[in-house]
């Protein structure tokens, strides 16, 4: 009997656990040919979420909980998560039910058909479309300038096989872009699409700046072109440059006394060559950040505890 994995990260999710758990069981069971296992991984939850995975831990043997020292993030946390299951196929799902788990029949078929890598691609969402074209925006932009062709709409969510699992522990990456990474391995995925629902309980953890962490991740991890863009920019700003100042110059001879520069052009021009220059060095310095994180070399997650391993 093969043993799928299931890896859920949790910050305060007190309301959902307990629910996610009764809706695996429910999927689990109607796929008896498989041996399961229920990781948590909480990312040091200052509510009862750790109390009520504990609860259900005594009620089924097949549940276990890693609890981290402090908040690693929604980065590093799962990605840890996955590494630490030992099934023949791990799925990695959200704790706050947006990511479906009645899918994970569905991912099982699709492994079992001979695929290594099984990803849930939301192709319609009930959140905020605001939000959601924005996020539909930024993988378009992604996928056009990546060294890499990436997955839209995919956050992770889905079924990795025991031998992706091998392939990221020798990566050895602090600070993994789990989404360019699935790609970046090479194999072929099955993307199997679902409709986003809407979070019933509790409240989302992600803000603009973890959003904004997540996005400059994937773009410093899989592409140079802004940094091109950068170079290209300065040449034709700097050209700009000298084609007005010689302009100025032939106007000024011509009418020495008549013809005004004016301090409106100077403020203008000094305005936008700055914000061009501070818009470019601040790209800069995620890569710089990203490549000093790789050199810190940090461990991913510091546990606190080991529950039922």
């Amino acid at each position: 009997m093969r043993t799928i994995s299931i890896v859920t990260p949790c910050f305060n999710e007190e309301a959902n656990v307990e629910l996610l758990y009764d809706r695996v069981k429910a999927v689990i069971a109607t796929i008896p040919q498989y041996s399961f296992e229920l990781i948590y991984i909480d990312n040091a939850s200052t509510d009862n979420t750790v109390k009520k995975i504990t609860a259900l831990i005594e009620r089924d043997k097949s549940v276990r909980l890693i609890v981290n020292a402090r908040n690693f993030g929604h980065i590093r946390s799962p990605y840890y998560g996955l590494l630490q299951a030992n099934g023949d196929a791990v799925v990695l799902m959200a704790s706050d039910l947006q990511d479906p788990p009645e899918l994970l029949s569905k991912f099982i078929s699709q492994w079992e058909s001979g695929f290594k890598i099984v990803a849930g691609v939301k192709t319609t969402s009930e959140e905020s479309r605001i939000f959601f074209m924005i996020r539909k925006a930024y993988y378009a932009l992604v996928q056009r300038i990546a060294d890499i062709k990436l997955i839209n709409n995919f956050t992770g969510f889905g079924l990795y096989d025991k031998k992706v699992i091998e392939i990221m522990r020798s990566l050895n990456d602090p600070y993994p872009y789990l989404r360019g990474m699935v790609c970046e391995i090479g194999f072929d995925v099955a993307q199997v699409a679902f409709k986003q629902p809407t979070r019933k309980r509790g409240i989302t953890k992600n803000n603009f700046y973890t959003l904004y962490d997540i996005a400059m991740l994937g773009i410093t991890s899989h592409s140079k072109v802004p940094l091109r863009l950068a170079v290209f920019g300065g040449f034709l700003l700097s050209g700009l440059s000298l084609l007005l100042a010689f302009i100025y110059l032939v106007l000024k001879l011509v009418a020495w006394d008549s013809f005004q520069l004016g301090t409106a052009p100077l403020l203008i021009g000094l305005f936008f060559f700055s914000s061009v220059q501070l818009f470019f060095l601040g790209l800069l310095g995620e890569y710089v950040g990203s490549i000093h994180t790789q050199i810190l070399r940090r461990p991913l997650v510091v546990e606190k505890e080991r529950v039922n391993f």
